[in-house]
């Protein structure tokens, strides 16, 4: 099988849209079928490239067997600006037209979001006359209004979102809140998978917290809470900092809350964090991949976080599964269906979003309780793990694209 798969984000970036993509991708590949990518230069968060490539026209590598073509963008920041929306839409013209002149492909997915690469799919699926699966991660435009964005155009957009979803022959979501949205807006329910997110049992196992690592920033001893991930703007992060400050009014001094990542949101947090002289926050900006499994597995529990939005009820933070992984609790501010979640599994503590006061009432409850935590650990590792991981997602993945090949003939 001959897969064309479009993602705006791919190795060496490490978000989550990044992460999901090179875990299928590499293991469509170790089971012997061809798999390209095409991607961008990368760049993400900060639109700064990373060192060793260049903003070209066309560029080509492999990794780990993955046939990556990489094509010129408009490359800008991750954030809210018309400058990100001509990344996104330049990205789209660029990948269709390298995606004329690849070799022509049994099948084509594309992932969404950005709602732009979508459409890069909906338009080579015309083009090449083969069977195309959109794959949704968010759901344009609403996403961008959950964080505050203004929307010119919206139902235009809305428009062409609704008809993206008629022209896929199938489409995969990441999580069961979706299917029912995706129903409102017309999609027949059997035209819709669910593909969960999983966790990467090569990289995130049960270990011993790295002393040397907490060490190094100043936290041996502490009882640390760590925020993994993208600081972006529907974190919802600013809670985080308030419940930070509740916690230093009370005079305690054993919690930190650690924050590893970088965003649209990290240098004003930054910022603020010290304008309130907020001695128990710790900013680490963005770390390695390979040093991420260490923060979680030394971390006492971590932090899931979402702004409290009726959209985010239908989303399913990879965080959940690699901190599931590593045999560690997490304390869960999303409500929907991540919350029910991690209730189900028994793997974590639940608090409402943007709601500083339960979320510093759990960490006292968390750090005064680690037989409790031990136990939330243990119930991620027994109940997550074995059936979500990126093996079992692939599997099931392939599946889907073989039968919609089948479909075809």
């Amino acid at each position: 099988m001959k897969i064309l798969y479009l993602s705006h984000y791919y190795k060496p970036e490490s978000n989550a849209a990044a992460t999901r993509v090179s875990a299928l991708a590499e293991r469509w590949v170790k089971n012997g079928n061809e798999v390209c990518i095409i991607t961008c230069v990368p760049n993400v968060p900060n639109g700064i490239i990373y060192d060793g490539y260049k903003n070209l026209w066309v560029q080509r590598e492999t990794i780990n067997g993955v046939k990556v073509v990489r094509v010129w963008t408009y490359i800008s920041p991750n954030k809210l600006t018309a400058r990100r929306v001509a990344d996104f839409v330049s990205y789209m013209f660029s990948a269709v037209w390298r995606g004329i002149f690849l070799e022509k492909p049994d099948i084509i997915i594309a992932t969404s979001p950005q709602f732009f690469c979508g459409w890069a799919g909906v338009l080579l699926h015309f083009i090449r006359r083969v069977p195309f699966v959109l794959e949704i991660r968010d759901l344009w435009p609403e996403s961008l209004t959950a964080v505050g964005a203004r929307i010119p155009m919206f139902g235009l957009i809305s428009f062409l979102e609704k008809l993206m979803y008629k022209s896929a022959n199938h489409i995969v979501t990441v999580g069961d809140g979706y299917v029912e949205k995706l129903m409102e807006r017309g999609v027949d329910k059997g035209k819709i998978s669910v593909i969960m997110n999983g966790v990467d049992k090569t990289l995130f196992y049960p270990r011993p917290k790295n002393s040397e690592l907490l060490e190094r920033h100043g936290l041996s001893g502490k009882f640390v809470c760590s925020y993994i991930g993208t600081i972006g703007m529907a974190c919802g992060l600013k809670s985080a900092l308030d419940a930070a400050e509740i916690l230093a009014k009370k005079g305690n001094d054993e919690i930190r809350l650690v924050f590893v990542g970088d965003g649209a949101q990290k240098d004003s947090l930054e910022a603020e964090a010290k304008n309130r002289n907020l001695k128990n926050v710790i900013f680490l900006g963005r770390r390695p991949k390979d040093e991420i499994p260490d923060w979680i597995a030394s971390s006492d529990v971590n932090l899931v976080y979402l702004k409290k939005s009726d959209l985010f009820k239908t989303v399913m933070p990879s965080k959940i599964f690699e901190s599931a992984g590593c045999g560690k609790p997490v304390i869960i501010g999303v409500d929907g269906f991540a919350k029910n979640f991690v209730e189900k599994m028994q793997m974590g503590i639940p608090v409402e979003p943007e709601n500083p006061d339960e979320l510093a009432n759990a960490l006292e409850l968390a750090s005064r309780s680690p037989e409790m935590l031990a136990k939330l650990g243990e119930n991620g590792l027994k109940n997550v793990v074995p059936n979500y991981n990126r093996d079992t997602q692939a599997d099931k993945y392939r599946e889907i694209l073989q039968n919609q090949i089948r479909n075809k003939k």
